[in-house]
Parts: C-alpha cells; sequence; structure tokens
C-alpha cells in the first residue's frame, strides 16, 4: 500500500508518461462530493473547477511529459460519468491531457474490467488503485510484477477509443 505521500512521489517522478486506465463508473471521494451535488442541482460550474489538477497537467506538459487515460463507459452513463463529462473532462483536456473514452456497452475488448483502475508510469511502473463498490478508493498499491498485460491492455484500449470531443461530438 503507498500512503498519500508515497503515492505522490511515484506520481511525480514518472519521466515521460503517465497514463490511467479508468473503468469504475461511480468514483465516491469526498473533496468532490460538494461539486457532484451542485452538477446534479444544475448549478453553474465553478471557474476553478479542478484547477489544481489543470496546473499539475501544465506543468507536467511544459516538461515534456504527457499524461492520459482511457474512461471506460457503458450506457447509460452514471450521474458521476455525466459530471465528469460536463465538469471535469473538458478542463482537463484543456490543460494537456489526453483523455479517450472507450465505451463497452456492446463490447468489452477482452480488457480487464473487474473493477480495478491503474496507472502505467513510462511503461514501467504500475500502480493499482482498489475501490469498494460504491466508488470509494481504499488503495493504492504499487505492483511488483511484469507490466506487459499493462502495456498490452493501454495499447488495446488507445486503439478502440477515440478522442473525448469525438465521443462527445458522436454522442449528441
Amino acid at each position: 500500500m503507498l500512503s498519500d505521500g508515497e503515492w505522490r512521489e511515484v506520481f511525480d517522478s514518472f519521466q515521460h508518461d503517465a497514463w490511467r486506465f479508468e473503468a469504475q463508473p461511480t468514483y465516491t471521494m469526498p473533496r468532490e462530493a460538494m461539486s457532484v451535488d451542485r452538477f446534479l442541482r444544475g448549478e453553474p460550474k465553478p471557474a476553478d473547477h479542478n484547477s489544481a489538477w489543470h496546473t499539475r497537467v501544465q506543468g507536467y506538459r511544459a516538461e515534456g511529459k504527457s499524461v492520459g487515460r482511457v474512461r471506460v463507459v457503458r450506457r447509460p452513463l452514471t450521474d458521476y460519468q455525466r459530471y465528469q463529462f460536463a465538469w471535469s473532462i473538458p478542463g482537463n483536456v484543456g490543460a494537456g491531457e489526453d483523455i479517450r473514452v472507450l465505451d463497452v456497452t456492446g463490447d468489452d475488448y477482452g480488457l480487464p474490467l473487474g473493477g480495478r483502475d491503474w496507472w502505467l508510469f513510462d511503461d514501467s511502473t504500475v500502480v493499482h488503485l482498489n475501490y469498494r463498490t460504491d466508488g470509494t478508493q481504499i488503495g493504492r498499491v504499487l505492483f511488483n510484477g511484469d507490466p506487459k498485460p499493462c502495456r498490452r491492455w493501454r495499447r488495446i484500449a488507445v486503439s478502440a477509443s477515440v478522442p473525448f470531443a469525438q465521443y462527445v461530438k458522436d454522442s449528441a
């Protein structure tokens, strides 16, 4: 298990790219609860929404590093996914994060969709993110095994997904 400090150290030490496989239908994160509630009530998005992450991504990009993810969805989208698509992902993309969407409503592409999210750093370091069924994160674990399956799954997920803007446009 990685403590918050250890997790931040692993994350900030990547040299080239950080990539996430994001498969949870819902994330229950205390720091987001108020924002999700505001979104569901139809309130406007605050101008500084997610600005700390945007600053981090911009810093990584300025250093020549890349940050990306594939967001797995099944239709109909959950309330949390609708919140992400309306409030979070557009700003993340604007900050320089490469976010793609993989809709697995009719096909799971043979990907490991059993409830585990993970980050792959520099094609060699894998951190598993573990969640309860309600989307509450219960731990981050540095994986000491072979990263080849994660690299293969990343290739499959990227190949089968579309850029966020295209997904939104095609879904309208």
